[in-house]
């Protein structure tokens, strides 16, 4: 007896009966195909409830689209600023004079800014402290950028040392890179200033970015802003010993007194930061709790363990150098005494920290700021324009790193050097 589908009433016992079966099952499953049917649920659907379900055809997995993103052709059109020279000799440097800036780049349009290169060649021993960069997106009236070049890179004492994270890279001898992401919508405009006192004999440069049609929306204007102390105001000035009950037992819960590395208004995300130290003091200059207020919160929003933690290292780093792609300090020197000098960078490039009204990003100078060491830092974000009016940069004499006597565990007075 037949089903009235046409398939045998019972399934087949023998092994020898599974071919014919399967034969059926294909036929009926090419039907369905050509109808646009799903063909094992209507192969199925006449099955016996006995009888076992053909296992689904494996899927493919789709390519990631990782294995064409080098190979996919490119909309955009790739431009450069550079200081070749334009009589078509060997002379691809620009001087600066005292007093005076140079345009870098100056387009008006669509873009995005993709890496910035720079060195230089000057008698000036703290040039990297008296040149200053500066950028204005849009038109704007007041610059998005305003660092010195040597902490834009992340030499913020004045002097080059080579390293290599995601964002910038200082390479032999003495060339400065950085991979920051620019757009603009409707110009950019980038300069040098030399706020010293001696002439900047050679400064090459050259600033690559790409035109494009448009922009996307929801995206942020980039930003750097330069901040100092020099010395921080120690909380105290009599300790004598980092781990003292006078020093350990002191409290610091909503950031009171602590080293501001940021302070902006508006819609943004923090993306990272580089800090220089001159210590005045001898001992560990850390111990200091990162601590970042979002929107309006009074208390941290973020509350870190010190500052070594913060720069993803542990334990004071071991006075040991290191550099990574988004963390590191790659020059360490005379660790934990008096002039001890430390350069650090921590980018948040693996989750930046959004605000969607304000952001306030601060660290301790040591346990609830008991320290008086010298800081130097920049502060790099994206957010919405207008951007809130930066600090008033501090004079150029000011910048170069010297060592104050602050009392504490400083010892005698130590002349500036």
């Amino acid at each position: 007896m037949k089903h009235p589908s046409g398939f045998p009433a019972n399934p087949p016992t023998t092994t020898e009966d599974l071919p014919t079966r399967r034969k059926m099952l294909g036929g009926i499953a090419a039907a369905s195909a050509l109808l646009g049917l799903n063909a094992t649920h209507a192969a199925a659907g006449t099955l016996s409830t006995s009888d076992p379900a053909e296992p689904p055809m494996p899927s493919q997995p789709s390519a990631p689209d990782a294995l064409f993103a080098m190979a996919r052709y490119r909309s955009y059109k790739a431009r450069r600023s550079s200081s070749w020279d334009r009589s078509g000799g060997n002379g691809d440097a620009v001087p600066i004079e005292p007093g005076k800036s140079i345009i870098l780049l100056d387009v008006t349009g669509t873009g995005v800014i993709t890496h910035i290169w720079f060195t230089i060649n000057s008698p000036d021993t703290m040039h990297l402290k008296h040149l200053v960069l500066r950028a204005w997106w849009d038109g704007e009236s007041t610059p998005s950028i305003e660092v010195p070049i040597g902490d834009f890179f992340g030499l913020g004492l004045g002097e080059y040392f080579v390293y290599q994270s995601s964002l910038v890279v200082v390479a032999p001898i003495k060339a400065l890179n950085a991979y920051f992401q620019m757009p603009f919508a409707t110009a950019a405009k980038l300069t040098v200033t030399n706020d010293g006192k001696v002439r900047t004999d050679s400064f090459y440069f050259a600033i690559d970015y790409v035109t494009v049609a448009t922009l996307p929306e929801n995206l942020g204007r980039f930003h750097a802003q330069y901040r100092q102390a020099a010395p921080c105001k120690g909380s105290i000035n009599n300790w004598t010993e980092e781990y003292s009950r006078d020093v350990n037992d002191r409290k610091n819960l909503k950031g009171e007194d602590n080293y501001v590395f940021l302070e902006a208004a508006g819609k943004g995300h923090f993306i990272g930061v580089t800090h220089a130290v001159l210590q005045n003091q001898e001992g560990w200059f850390g111990e200091g709790d990162d601590m970042i207020f979002i929107d309006g919160d009074t208390t941290p929003t973020i509350n870190g363990t010190g500052s070594e933690d913060y720069y993803n290292g542990a334990w004071n780093f071991g006075d040991q150098p290191f550099a990574n792609l988004h963390q590191g300090a790659p020059f360490i020197t005379n660790a934990n005494r008096l002039a001890g000098r430390y350069c650090m960078y921590r980018w948040h490039t693996e989750s930046p920290i959004p605000f969607e009204k304000s952001i306030r990003v601060t660290i301790e100078h040591g346990h609830a700021n008991h320290r008086s060491d010298n800081f130097y830092t920049t502060a790099f974000w994206y957010q919405s324009e207008p951007h809130q009016a930066f600090p008033a940069l501090p004079p150029p004499e000011t910048r170069v790193p010297r060592i104050f006597h602050v009392g504490g565990a400083s010892g005698a007075p130590v002349p500036n050097g």
